[in-house]
């Protein structure tokens, strides 16, 4: 039997729900601390507990103003989700409204940036405050689509009274995350919303398709970009001595000349023509050029770090923080690597690679991934990270910020070390 996307199940699949007075019922249980008539999906009654501690009230719903025009425009302006916008329109909208349905896309925060479809069923979003500029996260609306695919990282479609909140339960939508193919941040979700009567059997893994693509276009552009880079980058590289390499505003390499060219250098998150310490190079030399940077390398070995903050404290965009003598670093990190890192600055003492792969998959023979994952990880941190065992460098200060709430440590994460962490007591 062909596989299902997380979150459709095979009665979504045939386009057999259950009913929304079952729904109902299971949901009010659920909130009442009563025994539902049936359990929520997984997914759903995670994300009611999550909604729950964010205090949002299930009858009266969101109270949540809506960003000004010029942020809405200002935000369009500055995501990638613009140039997946084409895709996703000619994938998705045509079916949205002849099914009286609405496409949405928003950021990675859950605000609505664009929406597309049936002006009906747009008028009539507007009445739920699903409007452009609207926060749609889990910690504003409760349980919906959108923030619980934010969360989770993974297709979703949330039916009738699986929403969270009353007013909601008369619609049914599905969503998938949009992700950064050349680095794997979190851009978004495309969503697919209408009234629950109308749904078809086929909208979550239709939208999890034009998703792929939207991505895949995304990727296509990139590449196109490095290549353009290159001819620019091969003749300035062929007149400079020492070592040095061009790569674009992201650290992809385009060109190298006196080293071994990587695939992509990891550049902090705010990067200015200067000196900088770079922790896989040292201290180089940055110049900016057109769609990139000219990297001259200085020195291999980058002076010794004193301090490291693992920030995993907010739903998504976790960071590390490097900081020593030649200032600090910050780079974003993948959810792979945040659990990683979390770990580590849990375990001090260090952990095998048998160790670790027991702790993010709950199997010690997955040592082949967690080496190729740190392998990238101390390409990144050099001087930061040490193994046999893995662990953070003796001389290194360790600060670890987790969420206030245990249940919000890395929502998207299955790694049973995260699920203890969570766990009460």
């Amino acid at each position: 039997m062909p596989h299902l996307p997380i979150g459709f199940t095979r009665a979504d699949r045939a386009g057999v729900h259950p009913s929304p007075h079952l729904l109902a019922s299971v949901r009010a249980a659920t909130l009442a601390g009563d025994v539902p008539p049936q359990a929520p999906r997984a997914v759903i009654g995670a994300s009611w507990e999550r909604t729950l501690g964010h205090g949002v009230d299930p009858d009266v719903g969101p109270r949540t103003s809506l960003l000004g025009t010029d942020e809405i425009e200002h935000r369009r302006h500055s995501t990638p989700l613009a140039d997946m916008l084409p895709v996703l329109r000619e994938g998705l909208v045509s079916v949205a409204d002849a099914a009286w349905h609405i496409m949405v896309v928003t950021d990675a925060e859950g605000r609505v940036l664009w929406r597309d479809g049936s002006p009906a069923v747009r008028r009539s979003a507007d009445r739920l405050g699903f409007a452009e500029g609207a926060s749609w996260s889990e910690e504003t609306v409760g349980t919906n689509a959108i923030g619980t695919a934010l969360i989770t990282g993974t297709p979703l479609q949330v039916h009738s009274a699986e929403h969270f909140v009353r007013s909601h339960h008369g619609w049914t939508c599905a969503a998938s995350p949009l992700h950064d193919p050349r680095d794997g941040r979190l851009l978004g979700v495309v969503d697919v919303s209408g009234p629950a009567a109308t749904v078809h059997p086929a909208v979550l893994p239709l939208v999890s398709a034009v998703a792929r693509v939207a991505e895949g276009e995304l990727r296509s552009r990139h590449w196109a970009a490095v290549e353009r880079l290159r001819s620019v980058a091969a003749p300035l590289l062929a007149a400079i001595g020492g070592q040095a390499l061009v790569v674009d505003r992201r650290g992809w390499t385009a060109a190298a000349t006196g080293l071994a060219p990587a695939g992509r250098i990891a550049l902090p998150a705010a990067v200015a023509a200067g000196q900088m310490w770079l922790p896989s190079l040292g201290l180089c030399r940055i110049e900016p050029l057109p769609g990139g940077w000219l990297i001259r390398v200085g020195g291999r070995e980058p002076p010794a770090a004193s301090r490291v903050v693992v920030d995993v404290s907010r739903p998504d965009g976790w960071t590390v923080t490097v900081a020593g003598p030649a200032g600090s670093w910050s780079q974003r990190l993948t959810p792979r690597h945040a659990e990683l890192l979390y770990v580590l600055a849990l375990r001090r003492a260090g952990r095998t690679a048998a160790e670790l792969a027991d702790d993010l998959f709950g199997d010690p023979s997955r040592t082949v991934t967690v080496r190729a994952e740190m392998s990238r990880l101390r390409r990144n941190l050099a001087g930061v990270l040490a193994h046999r065992p893995y662990r953070f460098a003796e001389a290194v200060e360790v600060e670890l910020l987790r969420p206030r709430c245990p249940r919000d440590l890395l929502p998207h994460s299955a790694a049973p070390a995260v699920l203890a962490s969570r766990a009460p007591g």
